[in-house]
């Protein structure tokens, strides 16, 4: 019963922590959402369900991560949803008929958590099957090829989602969570046979994780990336994938060659995706010099800088100032929005 007792002290400070954060967290999103509701034309009822959602799976998610994890991290929870509450609070300024489809998600993502939470043999579920689960991911993302929409509905922008009902969703993002899950789950088994030393003679090479069994991986996994870019011709996403591989890598390998070799895949495949795809060398030229053709092929990124400016350093407040004058500024370039 000793012992016990600084855990529970220190449960309660998280606790008091959390609920202090969460409190700020709704207090900033509730505020902006008064702010937006009275310099704007839309409902107001339309925007205050938002919020109730937003309200419902903070207070729900707090209790039952408190009950079921009284030692988990006080900060992460409320971290995440006073950034989706604020994602709500922009989509709401700038998209609204998209912001009941965002606030959609958010119990359900919510409800994903604490699921994993309240029963943590899920986990277990998700080492078991992780080969099924990354299978089925890659099918989902070959399917947008052939049966991809935008939810814009403009012709020109990628078709990266999959609709169901009216309900859309990028595979990609799926593939975020479930290819973390993969990895750590694959990693933390081989952990010990990637930190196995080798022959001494083989000591210097091994140390800077030249290993075929660290390098094969890295390889694979850039392949795996390359062909995502090339299919959807989205770099960032594949490029994630690819960065977050090595990270969880370098961290159960401790090898900086990782670190490097991966460095130079990704300059290759850059400098590969600005030779093959025009796309691709459109945007590299327009980010290195917008101001070269600003009514044109930079006009996004030029209005995206002049909306810096005209805000100045805290903006002109929230439901004001000329955001649409960024084409698509709740998609790409919602943080030239904020600004």
């Amino acid at each position: 019963m000793a012992d016990a007792a600084p855990l529970d002290q220190l449960a309660a400070r998280q606790n008091r922590t959390q609920w202090l954060l969460l409190g700020l967290a709704g207090l900033f999103i509730f505020l902006s959402m008064a702010g937006l509701s009275l310099g704007s034309s839309a409902p107001a009822g339309d925007m205050w369900t938002s919020f109730i959602i937003w309200l419902i799976a903070a207070l729900s998610g707090g209790f039952i991560l408190n009950r079921h994890l009284p030692q988990h991290d006080p900060l992460l929870f409320p971290l995440a949803m006073f950034l989706s509450g604020w994602g709500l609070v922009i989509i709401e300024r700038l998209a609204p008929p998209f912001a009941d489809r965002q606030a959609l998600w958010l119990p359900l993502s919510t409800a994903a958590l604490l699921l994993s939470a309240v029963f943590p043999h899920l986990l277990r579920w998700l080492r078991s099957y992780r080969y099924i689960l990354l299978a089925l991911t890659l099918c989902l993302l070959a399917a947008t090829i052939v049966l991809g929409s935008n939810p814009s509905g403009l012709d020109a922008a990628p078709r990266l989602w999959l609709g169901i009902g009216g309900l859309y969703f990028q595979p990609s993002e799926v593939m975020k969570v479930i290819l973390v899950a993969f990895l750590a789950s694959y990693l933390g088994e081989q952990s010990a046979t990637l930190r196995r030393r080798e022959h001494p003679k083989s000591a210097r090479f091994r140390s800077l994780g030249a290993s075929p069994r660290l390098v094969g991986p890295v390889l694979l996994m850039w392949v795996l990336s390359f062909i995502i870019l090339i299919w959807q011709r989205d770099l960032g996403t594949a490029m994630l994938f690819f960065i977050v591989f090595l990270l969880l890598l370098y961290m159960i390998s401790g090898s900086r060659l990782i670190l490097f070799g991966g460095a130079l895949l990704v300059i290759a495949a850059a400098l590969a995706a600005h030779q093959l795809f025009d796309v691709v060398q459109l945007r590299m030229e327009i980010w290195l010099d917008p101001w070269a053709d600003p009514d044109g092929r930079a006009y996004q990124i030029v209005q995206s800088l002049m909306a810096f400016g005209a805000g100045g350093i805290f903006g002109t407040g929230v439901g004001l100032g000329l955001p649409d004058y960024i084409p698509v500024a709740h998609s790409d370039f919602v943080f030239a929005a904020l600004a």
